[in-house]
Formats: structure tokens, sequence, C-alpha cells
């Protein structure tokens, strides 16, 4: 039966390219065009069918992972592509779409995000082993979307556009207090603290990333300038001329945007300006992708431009500019993956082939979730008052 089931749901999926599936006991299915190169995938056991018939999401990362999936010539890449391009033409199938709306029932209570679960949530992904990043990351350990203004930039090049893009959107002057809101390893602070004369205050829930945020500050001879705590941006106390906050908001929580929304209100001065830097979905509210909710971002909410904007309306800020970028992300995680890649004997020696496979699948299925999906970055500029920045958008690219 679910052998069936499971033919169904790939017909009605994979229309271009071609896609073959061994089955356990020897039979191969083919789906797609005859005369496109086929990808190759063998699933070991009836168990796996049954859990990508029920499940997908979750199933497919899981088969990978443990080894229950295999891919020829371990062409990941290639098989993912294949499926989410067939997804973004034919749409979801029904199995995923059923699933999804279960899951969105309970939403609400999976995104419930108080401090403690919070701090939990940030560092089952950002406390891992300080020299995984080192290995995928480029020099400044920027682990959000670059900003490309060539396909030839080096993702060095891109990361430093991305933090002068973002620098210029917030008007910086000499002195400035600056706000830090998911702070990393202090990359983006350093650089306004550095290289704009500001006096940065970051926050993370990440002791690893509060640590190297620092002895960085202080190696650079900035700390005087550029401090990082380990606290929530709930406990910030004070006032600031500008708030930065690039790739934390995903981890906020659909129920706590009036929250987040209201506490930049409160710590922004009055002719402030504030800049969030969203990974986002151009479709209607949905769900978290379950492998990667239990996998790699416990808690993460990627969230629709509607629940962000209703947020921001509420807790009385002034949206004055939005900008979407499309595939700078995709081409983000093309280097990282290619990093990954080049260190994965290094990282095999740190954990083991399970992990590795599993940050394959999280790193190639967000890049063709980028490539192919309704997946995006808003950068979104506000203010609590008109005339906070200049009447046209010259400034941002002069």
């Amino acid at each position: 039966m679910w052998n069936r089931i499971l033919e169904r749901m790939m017909k009605g999926l994979v229309s271009s390219g071609a896609l073959i599936m061994e089955l356990p006991g020897g039979k191969s299915l083919f789906f797609g065009d005859a005369n496109s190169e086929a990808v190759r995938v063998q699933i070991k056991d009836q168990a796996t069918i049954r859990k990508l018939c029920l499940n997908p999401d979750l199933a497919l990362g899981e088969a990978y992972m443990e080894g229950h999936l295999t891919i020829e010539g371990d062409n990941l890449g290639g098989f993912l592509e294949l499926l989410l391009r067939n997804m973004s033409e034919v749409g979801e199938p029904v199995a995923r779409r059923v699933v999804a709306v279960v899951r969105n029932t309970a939403r609400r209570i999976g995104q419930y995000n108080p401090i403690s679960k919070a701090t939990r949530n940030v560092r089952h992904h950002y406390d891992l082993s300080d020299e995984l990043y080192e290995l995928f990351l480029d020099d400044d350990r920027q682990y959000s979307c670059a900003y490309f203004k060539s396909p030839d930039d080096t993702l060095e090049t891109a990361q430093q556009q991305k933090k002068d893009h973002i620098a210029r959107k917030l008007r910086l002057k000499e002195g400035d207090s600056v706000l830090d809101i998911g702070s990393g390893w202090g990359g983006m602070g350093l650089t306004l603290a550095g290289d704009y004369g500001c006096k940065v205050f970051g926050v993370t829930l990440s002791s690893g990333q509060h640590r190297i945020s620092n002895l960085r500050a202080r190696d650079a001879k900035l700390a005087d300038r550029s401090t990082f705590a380990l606290m929530d941006y709930r406990s910030v106390n004070g006032k600031f001329d500008r708030i930065v906050s690039v790739g934390m908001f995903e981890h906020v929580g659909a129920p706590h945007y009036r929250e987040y929304f209201r506490a930049v209100h409160n710590l922004l001065k009055d002719d402030g300006i504030a800049l969030i830097h969203t990974i986002g979905r151009s479709s209607p509210p949905g769900t978290t992708s379950p492998w990667l909710a239990k996998y790699i971002f416990p808690g993460g909410y990627v969230p629709a431009l509607s629940e962000v904007m209703t947020a921001i309306e509420r807790e009385n800020l002034m949206v004055n500019d939005i900008e979407v970028l499309w595939l700078h992300y995709a081409e983000t995680l093309r280097h990282w993956n290619e990093r990954f890649m080049n260190n994965i004997d290094r990282i095999r020696e740190m954990y083991d082939d399970r992990f590795c496979r599993m940050w394959r699948y999280y790193l190639y299925a967000c890049e063709n979730t980028f490539r192919h999906g309704q997946t995006c970055v808003y950068q979104i500029q506000m203010s609590k008052k008109k005339g906070a920045v200049p009447l046209t958008r010259d400034y941002i690219y002069s």
C-alpha cells in the first residue's frame, strides 16, 4: 500500500528533470522526463517509505541522515534541487499540505519563546564547536545573508558589503550609540565601532558567541567602544541612537512579535533609526519545516511580511524602507556549502558521519529553498518619526 501511495505522490510532483527510485526488493520507479539525466536514489526499507508518505518533510531529512535513503554519487544537491524546483512549478504534494495544516494549528504553542526556552534554543545551534563555524564561515564569522554586487564576489567581500549596506541605512554618525540585538560573534558590532566610530552594545544568548565577541573586541583594541553581553533583548535598558538586528528575528517566535517591536520602540531614541534584517517568506504565514525545527533551529520560524508589519504598526513604529533580497542568501549558502565540503574530513573527526550528513542536508535544503521556493530576506528600516531619513534612497547607494 505504501509503495503505491509514494508512487502517486512522486508522479504528481516530478514533471521536469528525472528521478529513479529503487525500492526495497529491487523494484525501480521512474518519474519525470525520459530525456533528462536522472537522479537515482535508493530507499533501504519499508518503514522509510511509510514515513515519507505520512510526514515527508521530517522523514526525508531523517532518512538521509540515518543512511536509510542514499543517492547515487551522494548527489544530495541535485536531488534536493530536483524536488524543490518541481514543487515551485507544480505545488506541494497533498500529503505535505495536510501535515502543514495540522502543524499550523499548534504553531503558536511551538513558537512560545520565553527567555529560558529562547536560551536553550540558541545554544542548541550556536554553541557547537567554535572550530566548526571557522571552517565554513568567512573570516568575520558572519552567519547571515551576504550582499553580492557581483556573482564573482568572494564571500568575504560580500559579507563586508552586507555590513556596509546596513550601516548606510542606519545613517550613522561618529559617537552614535548602537544596540545590536543578536550580535553573533561580534562582526557587525566591531565593524560599526571600528569603521564608523560608534559605541556598540551587543546582546546574545550564546555563551560561545559572547566569549569570542569580547575577545575580538579586546584584540582589536575596540573594547572601549564595543561591549557584548550575555542577555536577552527583553532585559536591555536604556536609549540608543540606532538599533540593528541581523539574522536574529527568525528566533523571536510569532507570539512575541509585538513584544519584540515594543522593545525596539522603547529602546530607540525619538530621532533614532532601526534596521531589522531577517529571512522571510513571500507567501502567507506558515510553519517551520519539522526537520529543521527538530535538528537545526528549534523554535525558529521564518515570518511572512504581513505578520511583521502588523506587529510594527501596532507598536507605533514607522517603516521608512523595505528591501527584498532574493538570491543573495542562495549564493551565501553555496559558499558555505563549498567550504563545509572542503573541510568535511576535519568536521567528521570532530563529530561523525551522521552529523556531516545532517549539516549537508541543512545547507543544501536551505540553498535550494532560496533558489526555488518563496523564501527571501527582508531589510526593514524603521523610525519613530518622519524625517529621520532623507527624502530619497540615494544615500543607501552613494
